[in-house]
């Protein structure tokens, strides 16, 4: 870069500052006065409202002049707001203004446009656009374009025209750091810089490296379903962040951040990504697990198992009794199969087999199950089964009620009343007295009328303070205690659903009669009894929380929320297609964004999406899906992909990002507590060498239970164990299941045991993988015995090896 370009670039960068902190200054007071303003309304709201209810116009009047002072109080604080983020993102530009430079000439245009881009917009006196938000359409051309002919969209159309110029800036407090111009898209001197730094406890925005595949999944907004299939360390996470960024830049008169929800695979990895859109000046979006949902919707009734916890079952019970059988439900209870079967049962369920709870009071059945069996298949068999249930609940209301009356009279009533303090009795005297004014003035109405008429009344009004005393305790002692049974059955507690779901496993055959199903698993007369012993403790398998969802919205109705737009599944690969087709039913409205990789499906229930039978392609249709996928790993050294690339079947798709590193160190010593020593000190040459982040990964719970504490003993006193209730990710050496690993990087990871006894099977190379992967500048295995067949069949030049037999 000639000194010229660069002298020319830093005067323009110092020029920006100098307006940037003009206008910061001058906004500062307005800021602070406008939430003066704001403060002062809302502590002297009242003052300036006069409530008067005494007539009809007098309480219009007082309604409209509270509404009034509402509606200056709301925009009090909604200009506060706009001026404050517009001041907090000037504040935030001002170290580093910008990141981008393009040089564009519009066809039919003599002259060329300067575009300078960074992370929000910035315009002098509202006409010139000094800096240029990353999420405008023409600074797409700085991710999708190189130098030459070159366009963007707008909403009236495409403009089209001739890029001369693209220039990557590195800024840090006001000083251009690194400069480039680039040929292609985002040019690679800047990533290496980039992912040349070490891993953080959070993960960072990526504004100014977005590679043009990852800018076509942040603009797409067209498709109701985005499905992105992306390597590990391939940016797809990061590239998701970005994109709820943009729609709620482009969108942000119609949707704000928290009609947006993520589902992340565990919380600390929501802790992971929490200051992101922060970062870009955005509200964080709604983040949750699927598993918060489950329990939420479960209620207390049920204990459901959690993910982590079946997957640790899986991971850990090798040869237990009923091993396989669970295995095979895990599997069957998660297909599109026994979706379909369920499906099949709600039809039989609206001909025959409906269960209910009685309503019982004081032990006895108010109302028996037989009574609402009848009543329920009374009704038109057409009618869906929540518009049955529906009517059949307001049946139930109304008998209440007229068993609630009758009631009043029973000889428990007279008991209580026997027993009531003085407070009930003051409270019912009240009633009365009320009850008493009305009486009065009827009386006096009735006294006029009778001598204007002159005719006497057939009823002398008499007023029995007694009688209705006591009429008033009846009917409050009896609406007091029938009060939670007309609760339940507003929840539709009269519906049995852990009968009904229990009925699908009393055996094969009648599982057949039910379902029409055609398949089913071999192992089907163990997998019921499973299913019943488990619905007996009111727990339920992990597997059958979303089916026993599933049926239970298929009879009382789907909960719905219509406020959200955009839903997006982070490890979707890890999802079942119950699981998207009760995403798709709660959040009728949205549109969906699903991430993944299968070459990291750790669960058993796992979803090809890139398949061309992926249920994702069936939940929308194909017209309305778009699927993206990302090839090229950006997370780690081009050694560390070479490695784990390698251990999967399809692996050569797999593209390693240009940053040279060290070939991963293969550690094997015949004893267990020597390795634990070796671990210890090379954890410690790690972190002399200035790395902050380190994983020590291991397969289950258990192990790191176990590794936590051997390596304590060792000298590891700084380790973290981390389980599925830690909530917070931070930087130092840590101790981790892989299953809680998943989206995460390190600066250096360590296999505590690569084992074939710990990796020998199939379905654990991809636990392997998924490890190894988290890895970003070093990655070390170790084992006392023989590797694992995944490590074993890598070539050897992919390694180095340390061997305790050929070095001592």
């Amino acid at each position: 870069m000639e000194t010229k370009d660069w002298r020319l670039e830093q005067e323009r960068l110092e020029w920006v500052r100098e307006k940037l902190q003009a206008r910061i200054t001058e906004l500062e007071p307005e800021v602070e006065g406008m939430q003066d303003q704001a403060t002062e309304i809302r502590k002297h709201f009242w003052e300036e409202v006069t409530i008067n209810t005494s007539t009809h116009e007098d309480f219009e009047e007082t309604f409209y002049t509270i509404n009034q002072q509402s509606a200056v109080l709301a925009e009090r604080e909604r200009g506060h707001k706009r001026l404050t983020q517009q001041w907090n993102n000037m504040k935030r530009l001002l170290p580093s203004p910008y990141f981008g430079r393009i040089d564009f000439q519009e066809k039919g245009l003599k002259f060329s446009e300067q575009i300078y881009i960074g992370v929000s917009s910035f315009v002098e006196d509202g006409l010139s656009f000094l800096i240029y938000d990353w999420r405008t359409p023409i600074a797409s051309m700085y991710y999708d374009s190189s130098p030459g002919v070159a366009s963007y969209v707008t909403p009236i159309g495409p403009i089209d025209g001739t890029m001369d110029l693209k220039r990557q800036f590195q800024i840090h407090n006001g000083q251009i750091r690194n400069m480039f111009d680039a040929s292609e898209t985002i040019g690679d001197d800047l990533l290496q810089q980039v992912l040349g730094k070490g891993a953080d406890s959070q993960m960072k925005s990526i504004v100014a490296t977005i590679q043009r595949e990852q800018n076509a999944i942040i603009r797409n907004d067209k498709s109701r379903m985005l499905i992105v299939q992306g390597a590990a360390g391939s940016g797809k996470t990061s590239a998701a962040l970005q994109r709820v960024a943009y729609l709620l830049y482009k969108h942000r008169q119609t949707i704000s951040a928290d009609q947006i929800v993520l589902f992340s695979p565990n919380p600390m990895f929501a802790s992971y990504i929490s200051t992101v859109l922060p970062e870009l000046g955005e509200e964080n979006m709604q983040q949750t697990t699927f598993q918060e949902y489950l329990d939420y919707w479960l209620g207390s009734s049920l204990r459901p198992e959690g993910a982590f916890d079946q997957i640790e079952y899986v991971l850990t019970e090798h040869g237990a009794p009923g091993y396989e059988a669970r295995l095979q439900g895990i599997e069957y209870k998660a297909s599109d199969a026994f979706l379909q079967a369920l499906q099949n049962y709600g039809n039989w369920l609206g001909q025959e087999g409906m269960r209910f709870n009685s309503i019982r009071f004081r032990n006895r059945d108010l109302i028996t199950a037989e009574q609402m069996r009848a009543k329920f298949y009374g009704y038109d068999h057409s009618l869906p089964l929540q518009n049955r249930i529906v009517l059949l609940q307001d049946w139930l209301l109304n008998e209440l009620s007229t068993l609630e009356r009758m009631e009043r009279e029973a000889p428990w009533v007279q008991e209580e009343l026997n027993y009531l303090d003085t407070e009930q009795y003051e409270e019912v005297f009240g009633m009365l007295h009320k009850d008493r004014e009305v009486f009065d003035v009827a009386e006096q109405y009735a006294t006029v009328r009778e001598k204007m008429t002159n005719k006497r009344r057939q009823d002398e009004g008499d007023f029995d303070f007694g009688q209705k005393e006591e009429e008033l305790l009846r009917r409050k002692i009896v609406k007091e205690r029938f009060s939670p049974l007309r609760k339940s059955i507003k929840k539709f507690s009269f519906v049995d659903i852990k009968g009904i779901y229990g009925e699908l496993f009393v055996d094969e055959a009648a599982y057949r009669e039910k379902t029409n199903a055609v398949v089913i698993p071999s192992l089907w007369t163990e997998i019921c009894k499973q299913t019943r012993e488990s619905l007996l403790r009111n727990e339920l398998f992990h597997e059958d929380a979303t089916p026993y969802l599933y049926v239970k919205e298929m009879i009382e109705g789907v909960r719905t929320n219509t406020e959200i737009k955009y839903v997006f599944v982070d490890e979707g690969q890890d999802y079942s297609s119950f699981q998207y087709e009760y995403l798709k039913k709660l959040f009728p409205r949205a549109r969906m964004t699903v991430l993944g990789d299968f070459g990291q499906a750790i669960f058993t229930q796992a979803t090809n999406l890139a398949a061309a039978d992926s249920p994702l392609v069936r939940l929308f249709g194909e017209a309305e899906t778009s699927l993206i996928s990302l090839v090229r790993s950006y997370r780690s050294t081009r050694e560390i992909v070479e490695f784990t690339r390698a251990m999967l079947p399809d692996g050569d798709e797999i593209v390693p990002f240009e940053r040279k590193g060290q070939k991963p160190l293969l550690t094997r010593i015949n004893d267990r507590e020597k390795l634990n020593v070796q671990m210890v000190a090379n954890i410690a040459a790690l972190r002399a060498e200035g790395f902050d982040s380190i994983a020590i990964i291991t397969k289950t719970a258990a192990e790191s239970q176990k590794a936590h504490e051997s390596l304590r003993i060792q000298g590891g006193e700084d380790l973290q164990l981390i389980t599925k209730e830690t909530f917070n990710f931070e930087k130092g050496v840590m101790v981790i299941p892989v299953y809680l690993a998943k989206g995460v990087e390190f600066d250096a990871v360590l296999i505590y045991d690569a084992s074939s006894g710990m990796y020998g099977l199939d379905n654990e190379r991809k636990l392997l993988y998924t490890a190894c992967t988290r890895a970003m500048h070093r990655l070390h295995l170790y084992t006392t015995g023989d590797w694992s067949p995944f490590v074993q069949a890598l070539p050897v030049n992919l390694y180095e090896e340390w061997n305790s037999y050929t070095s001592e």
